[in-house]
């Protein structure tokens, strides 16, 4: 069998008799020919990666990058995890490697984190201590050197801490000794709870005294802020911050794939167009190499060819995606950053150098909103956020602006903790001068254009604007003169009905002094002419219309002397029902049989009187139009002194329905005390009749068993008697 073809490739060849093995094939798409280039792709991968070091790490990842590492990826990523499990020491330089490796193809990045997090994952399921110490120390440095995100360290931290045993706690301190400075930088609330929860272990799990020992000192090397164990070595502190590309990834997903088929050779169809792509990224990265060329320019002809036909199609159209992976990758990176910051400077520092693209603007303003409606309570750290982007670059003031009015036309869909939120920091912007006060423009302040919702923003938002700026100077704003035009709707000036509701408005919600000028308009500006309803047929002439206006204060004069005899008469009446009730009841009654029939004389003889005045205000209304200028008075006067007699007749009906209750109530009450006296007088005689059998007899209980107290405790009484005599 041909060794060339064996699945570990057989006997070792020598690198020279390698390349004349190649040299001699000349058909580069065989089988043979890429068996024996991966052969030698893997001997000079292997042999770089056990080479490298601090002084040469720059000479071997530019050797890297002459062999084709995409299509050796698998065992790119093997050599470096096997290279640092032989030596953990020299961890932070495999980790340098990875990160320039990175920079340049993110993929190969990737591949190399998920397979740590499976080997870490393998080896805390089978409690390999080994495994698990060195996958968190290489895990450690690529969260140093920026490949993997610090949310990570923190979960693989929580993880191991969750139940803590001897060899969890020590994997724990070792892991956190590698990787505390740079969480310190990044996440130093994760890092205060890390410490937290070791010092929780310390007081209370039951651990051996060597890893209480270690506990305690990592205590005090966090005091001496991690000086020994620096996250990035000067040397090997190679790669921009801008050019790095971060990781995002959790240790527990479950779509991690190790692709192990990578490691293993396959037959490419497409060997020769994959190695003439590789040979012009190649040439960007590291650009011409003459020493490695074969000397024809037939083959750089063909690579720029091939270059030239990429951007081309780049230029034809560009992919686009649709499942919106990136925008979510992007959200979530904010959500953490914010969730992780201390302060809002230290948020917007982290944000702006996330570098993010034109257009995703909008989106971080989005999640400044939403992390601060989903609080609880306001919290002025969004507030502050927001200003601080709106400082820093003015193309995140419109976007503010805009969210304010998709936000104020959407107001209904909030409910009452997400609507103070949002009122309260887009006042923060306001008074700040983040963003324009033309925002105003799209409030109306009218009964018609706003909703319960509308108007608890408008009260939240203004208030809050009183609390901060002092009314006065509040004041001064809204009545600066290059602004009134985007006031028109939130003081209206149109219609005085709408004038009126935003003066009650603010007067309601405690800022009526913003409304002065309101008032002054409302109280300047001509009323509308009333509303001519056209007179009737029967309509009075104007000397009949002064009449009856002078009749009408005689009217009241009058009425009023009446009510007052009416009141003397009342007390007058309520004195003599006070006199006649120290009467006996027999007067009393007959007393009250002589009003009743007194009254009802009086009901006939008002409804006889009544009845006279209606017939004559009838014949009055019948003859209205025939009658002439001089009889109109005589019927005024007429109706007049009717109108009178009635109010007279009624108030007398009003007096004598108080006297016939008063006096009812009196001999209510007179025979309710005849009733109790009489039966505390049978009660007294029924205890006097009373016999001594009656007395010990319970009422409760038939004779057979209605014995008292008394004479039980009297039969025992005896009983015992007779048995202490019968002893003597």
């Amino acid at each position: 069998m041909d060794p060339v073809l064996t699945r570990t490739g057989g006997a070792y060849i020598p690198p020279a008799k390698l390349r004349m093995m190649q040299a001699q094939i000349t058909d580069k798409s065989s089988l043979a020919f890429q068996r024996l280039s991966w052969e030698a792709l893997k001997k000079s991968i292997h042999g770089l990666i056990n080479k490298v070091n601090v002084s040469n790490i720059p000479l071997i990842i530019t050797s890297l990058f002459k062999e084709n590492i995409v299509r050796g990826r698998g065992l790119l990523t093997r050599s470096i995890i096997q290279a640092q499990a032989a030596s953990p020491t020299f961890t932070h330089v495999y980790a340098a490697l990875a990160a320039l490796i990175n920079s340049k193809f993110p993929n190969i990045g990737e591949l190399l984190l998920s397979r740590l997090i499976l080997q870490f994952r393998r080896g805390f399921r089978r409690n390999d201590k080994q495994i698990c110490m060195s996958s968190t120390r290489f895990i450690a440095h690529l969260v140093n050197q920026q490949v993997a995100h610090e949310l990570l360290a923190l979960e693989i931290l929580t993880l191991l801490l969750e139940n803590a045993t001897d060899d969890s706690v020590e994997v724990a301190v070792g892991f956190l000794k590698e990787c505390g400075q740079k969480l310190g930088e990044v996440s130093p609330r994760g890092l205060t709870a890390v410490f937290d929860r070791l010092r929780h272990v310390l007081h209370e799990a039951d651990l051996d005294k060597r890893v209480k020992y270690m506990i305690e000192v990592m205590f005090q090397v966090r005091k001496d802020g991690f000086k020994d164990n620096p996250a990035i070595v000067e040397d090997l502190d190679l790669v921009e911050e801008e050019d790095q590309f971060t990781h995002l990834m959790s240790i527990q997903e479950e779509e991690l794939d190790p692709q192990d088929m990578l490691n293993v050779f396959k037959h490419d169809p497409d060997y020769e167009a994959n190695e003439e792509k590789y040979q012009a990224v190649k040439t960007e990265i590291i650009g011409d190499d003459s020493g490695e060329s074969d000397g024809s320019g037939e083959e750089n002809d063909e690579s720029d060819g091939d270059s030239a036909s990429e951007e081309e199609a780049k230029e034809q159209g560009d992919i686009v995606d649709e499942t919106e992976t990136n925008l979510i990758a992007l959200r979530r990176v904010i959500y953490l950053t914010i969730q992780s910051s201390l302060d809002h400077n230290e948020c917007a520092h982290k944000m702006m150098k996330m570098q993010m693209k034109p257009g995703q603007e909008t989106e971080l303003c989005h999640m400044i909103l939403d992390c601060c409606t989903q609080q609880r309570t306001y919290e002025k750290f969004f507030g502050l956020l927001a200003q601080r982007f709106c400082q820093i670059n003015k193309a995140y003031i419109p976007p503010f602006e805009q969210i304010f009015h998709d936000t104020y036309d959407t107001i209904h869909r909030l409910d009452t903790n997400k609507l103070r939120n949002v009122a309260k920091m887009f006042a923060h912007l306001l008074f700040t001068d983040a963003i324009s006060w033309q925002v105003m423009a799209n409030i109306r302040l009218t009964e018609e254009d706003t909703t319960s919702s509308s108007r608890i923003f408008l009260k939240i938002l203004f208030q809050e604007m009183a609390e901060y700026m002092g009314l006065s100077k509040l004041n001064l704003r809204l009545k600066d003169p290059t602004l009134q035009p985007y006031f028109e709707g939130v003081f209206p000036r149109d219609d005085p009905r709408n004038t009126r509701f935003a003066i009650n408005f603010f007067t309601s919600i405690g800022l009526g002094g913003l409304t002065d000028e309101l008032r002054e308009h409302l109280r300047t500006h001509p009323k509308p002419p009333p509303i001519t309803v056209p007179a009737p047929v029967s309509s009075l002439s104007a000397a009949a219309a002064q009449l009856l206006l002078e009749d009408s204060d005689s009217d009241s004069s009058s009425s009023s002397s009446s009510s007052s005899s009416s009141s003397s008469s009342s007390s007058s009446s309520s004195s003599s029902t006070s006199s006649s009730s120290s009467s006996d009841g027999k007067t009393k009654k007959k007393t009250s049989r002589s009003s009743r029939r007194s009254n009802d004389r009086t009901s006939k003889s008002v409804s006889r009187s009544t009845d006279k005045p209606r017939e004559d205000s009838k014949l009055s209304s019948k003859h209205a139009d025939d009658g002439s200028r001089e009889d109109r008075p005589k019927r005024i006067e007429r109706s007049r002194r009717e109108e009178h007699s009635r109010k007279e007749e009624y108030s007398r009906r009003e007096d004598h329905s108080r006297r016939e209750d008063h006096s009812r109530k009196e001999e209510h009450s007179r025979q309710e005390g005849r009733r109790r006296t009489e039966s505390n007088e049978g009660k007294r005689t029924e205890r006097r009749t009373r016999t001594p059998e009656d007395k010990g007899r319970d009422p409760k209980y038939p004779d057979d068993q209605g014995k008292s107290k008394s004479s039980r405790h009297r039969q025992d009484y005896e009983d015992e008697f007779k048995s202490r005599h019968s002893r003597r």
